[in-house]
């Protein structure tokens, strides 16, 4: 995972956009897939982090990783280290990551209902 150059031009824009723009800010913080996915299944409670890599099985364990830290940086998740051997360790969302979940909720009704009109589309092309 690469961070974009902060004298890049698309740094800048990117910037300038968050700054205006409360969704775009958010969208940036939750937006990449893996993100998303890993709030998805904290919803739920605690989670320990081989069983998310269970849950997303396409995910590296070093992508898992990065994304774990970014989440934890942005206030999003906590991580706590629980003094066992061998060590165990359980992430959750925060008080704002929690927030999320009438968003997440809102997404998938979405999702769905995008999905379905889209292979509509599909058959009615396709007969």
């Amino acid at each position: 995972m690469t961070k974009i150059k902060e004298t890049s031009t698309n740094f800048a824009n990117k910037k300038a956009l968050s700054d205006e723009c409360p969704e775009v800010y958010a969208s940036n913080i939750i937006g990449g897939q893996w993100a998303l996915a890993i709030c998805c299944y904290l919803v739920n409670g605690k989670m320990r982090f081989g069983e998310l890599k269970k849950r997303l099985q396409n995910i590296t364990e070093r992508m898992l990783t990065l994304q774990l830290r970014r989440l934890e940086e942005d206030k999003i998740i906590t991580r706590t280290v629980y003094a066992e051997v061998p060590p165990r360790v359980e992430y959750e969302l925060t008080e704002i990551g929690y927030k999320l979940k009438t968003i997440i909720l809102e997404f998938e009704k979405w999702g769905i209902e995008h999905k379905h009109l889209i292979e509509e589309d599909y058959k009615n092309v396709n007969n």
